[in-house]
């Protein structure tokens, strides 16, 4: 007596097939591929799994377009940088930062290219190329021919270095690791390895190298295949197609549900001394059969993270299998397999045994026939020889399953955004805070002109360029942009409702919005214009990225000198905390050079700012007023400003924000020299004979220097 099932298929193969091939077809795919308990480990679904560097780790051979986390094959020491900053009168701080230059293998065969990789779940590289981040990337595609990656080979020594030729690997040099909490963050790649999608059956004929054919099948968008043989694979492309394997000659074939099939008839013919053996129909338990499958895969729409498509059986129990497909497929099509599977389950109930004459030999394990008086197609599951009979059993053959409509579901992918060229401002502010300064600060502004734009490395100089100090890194991307129409002279004590500002931002998705009284006496919608702080009421929308503002309120902190002074081109920067930088200046700068260079940028960017102690020094007075005495004196008063006090509280005085309340006082007559005077109270008496025609100058004496100039011109008679 023989008996045969398909397993015998595979020992007709040597070289890297072998018997291992056997069991991959029939119901063997239900038992240890759709609902497998446990044994073999093939290709699973794993969560994209962080890259590894263990030593023995497989490399996945990739077909298709897949995400893959790959393994590290070399790397560096973190590269430590270190920038030290002080000054006088302030201690030495040191900055660090650290890089890492590293390789990761991807595909154990040539691919073509690397679109998207995520660096811990965010992108660091988008579909354009850009990387996101400051660092280098190179790919080598795995060609026989390709050579050592100049870096490895600068690092590790001419001829010391692998070529790693057959193998996909990516080369990151320097790589900036502050965004990553200073580690090589949890990386994974997109990865092209064909082009378009490519089906189960030609997945395994590469991979036996030949020695495996296929009938159409399945399309998939992408597989990476691994694990402790191929046949392990195998069943996992063929349980995906539905399919089983046939010897044709020397060649194994994976076949499918549809082509051409034997016709066979049931003989009848009887084994010597056994009742006839004429064909037997035994249908299984519907118990054995579950009511519902879950299909899970890796979904290229949900940025290839796993996937879940059901399928129901119309009266069927309420057992749950779930089938594993580590493979990248889209959602109608995953669902067309869920179907499939089971209603394949379904069919494979039926039984049909043949008892032929031995001249049937010809047909074998796995041959697709057409049994007379049965419908539909069916293959030879189990083939048995005695005394001259020849029987096969049979199970339908399902046909290819139908195409379904599925989405894929929601989800909150990694934003592709580009990063664009960095757009950087400089500028002194007024004190804006509670502490008191002790040396110039120098706030710095930059965003990017795309969306993606995330930060940018800072420099300054105070000597021309002849040599540079660190001010770190930028902080949030401001909103900024340049004047288009400036607003002109205005009012500074009360509302301009008249002036109008035309600006354009940097890129269409900033925003500006209105803000009523209390949130403009609050501080909000705040804006250095040129040398002006200014707020704005009310933002109108004019195009994707200009915008009129109006609603003005004027020459904010002490800065109504600038009012009237803006010019097309000029800054506009929306103040708030935690857009700014600031670097702290040595004192006796006039002039600061600032440059930027963010991930995007093919070159520094530069901004110039002018120094003067805008922060150290208090504002100007206000309201000077003259009256005339009886005796021909004039006496000049006006209104202290505070530097650190700029609410307007009824019956409370601004606090002094200086060491003691001191002016100096410049009287220029018509004729001689002018007269400096020093006065503790804001308050002066000129005599008669200095008063006619006289420039009164008055200047706040602060702890850091003077403030500005606030002037009056005496005019005989007249009171100001």
């Amino acid at each position: 007596m023989a008996t045969v099932v398909l397993s015998v298929a595979g020992a007709f193969f040597g070289g890297p097939i072998g018997a291992a091939i056997g069991g991959v077809a029939g119901a063997a795919f239900d038992r240890e591929v759709l609902f497998k308990p446990a044994g073999r480990q093939g290709p699973r679904l794993q969560e994209l799994r962080v890259q590894t560097s263990s030593y023995g780790t497989q490399i996945p051979k990739l077909f298709g377009t897949m995400r893959v986390a790959g393994s590290v094959i070399w790397a560096t020491d973190l590269i430590e940088s270190r920038v030290t900053e002080g000054g006088k009168g302030r201690p030495d701080m040191t900055r660090y930062s650290y890089s890492a230059s590293f390789a990761v293998a991807l595909s154990a065969r040539p691919i073509l290219a690397v679109r998207r990789i995520w660096a811990d779940g965010k992108l660091l590289r988008g579909a354009a190329g850009d990387l996101k981040s400051e660092g280098g990337f190179r790919l080598h595609l795995g060609g026989e021919d390709q050579a050592p990656d100049p870096l490895i080979a600068a690092a590790e020594g001419a001829g010391l270095a692998p070529a790693h030729r057959g193998i996909a690997y990516a080369v990151f040099e320097d790589l900036a690791l502050a965004e990553y909490g200073n580690r090589i963050p949890s990386l994974s790649f997109e990865v092209v390895a064909d082009a378009g999608p490519v089906e189960a059956g030609a997945i395994f004929a590469g991979l036996s190298e030949g020695e495996i054919a296929a009938e159409p099948s399945v399309a998939l968008t992408g597989f990476a295949a691994s694990g402790a043989s191929v046949r392990v694979v195998g069943e996992t492309l063929a349980g995906a197609a539905g399919g089983w394997f046939e010897a044709d000659g020397d060649t194994l074939v994976l076949r499918s549900g549809a082509g051409a099939a034997v016709p066979l008839a049931d003989a009848g013919t009887a084994t010597p001394g056994k009742k006839g053996a004429r064909g037997v129909r035994a249908i299984g338990s519907g118990e054995a059969v579950p009511g519902v499958l879950t299909l899970t895969y890796y979904d290229p729409a949900r940025d290839y993270q796993a996937g879940v498509q059901r399928a129901a059986r119309p009266g069927g129990g309420g057992r749950e299998a779930r089938m594993e497909l580590a493979a990248a497929i889209d959602a109608s099509a995953a669902k067309a397999l869920a179907g499939a599977a089971l209603a394949r389950a379904g069919l494979e109930r039926r039984r049909r045994t043949l008892a032929l004459p031995w001249t049937a030999l010809a047909v074998q394990p796995g041959a697709r026939v057409q049994i007379a008086g049965e419908e539909g197609l069916w293959r030879v599951e189990r083939w048995m020889l005695e005394a001259m009979v020849l029987t096969l059993e049979c199970v339908p053959a399902a046909p290819p399953p139908p195409v379904q409509a599925a989405s894929p579901g929601r989800m909150l992918g990694a934003p592709d955004l580009r990063l664009g060229r960095t757009v950087v401002h400089a500028f002194e502010l007024p004190l804006i805070g509670d502490a008191l300064p002790h040396v110039p600060q120098l706030a710095i502004a930059a965003a990017g002109t795309e969306p993606g734009w995330r930060g940018a490395a800072l420099l300054w100089s105070g000597d021309g360029g002849a040599s540079w100090t660190s001010a770190g890194a930028s902080a949030r991307p401001a909103v900024l942009g340049r004047v288009v129409t400036p607003p002109g002279v205005g009012p500074a004590g009360f509302e301009d409702g008249r002036s109008v500002l035309v600006v354009e931002l940097a890129h269409g998705d900033m925003m500006l919005g209105d803000a009523d009284a209390a949130a403009l006496h609050a501080g909000t919608n705040l804006a250095m214009v040129g040398d002006e702080l200014l707020q704005f009421g009310r933002a109108v929308r004019l195009g994707e990225r200009r915008w009129r503002l109006s609603r003005l309120w004027r020459g904010r902190r002490g800065t109504e000198a600038a009012i009237g002074g803006q010019a097309a081109g000029d800054r506009f920067v929306l103040v708030t905390r935690d857009t700014l930088a600031f670097a702290e200046l040595p004192l006796g700068l006039s002039e600061v050079r600032v440059l930027a260079k963010g991930a995007g940028d093919p070159a520094e960017v530069e901004a110039q700012a002018r120094v003067a102690g805008a922060a150290l020094v208090p504002p100007p007075p206000v309201h000077l007023r003259s009256a005339w005495a009886a005796d021909g004196t004039l006496a000049v008063t006006w209104v202290r400003r505070s530097r650190s006090g700029w609410d307007w509280i009824d019956g409370v005085d601004a606090p002094l924000g200086e060491e003691a309340e001191r002016y100096r006082v410049t009287v220029q007559r018509p004729a001689g020299p002018p007269r400096v005077l020093e006065v503790a109270e804001p308050r002066l008496v000129l005599a008669a004979e200095d008063a006619p025609g006289a420039v009164v100058r008055v200047q706040q004496v602060g702890a850091r220097g003077l403030s500005r100039a606030a002037e009056l011109r005496v005019r005989q008679g007249e009171e100001a």
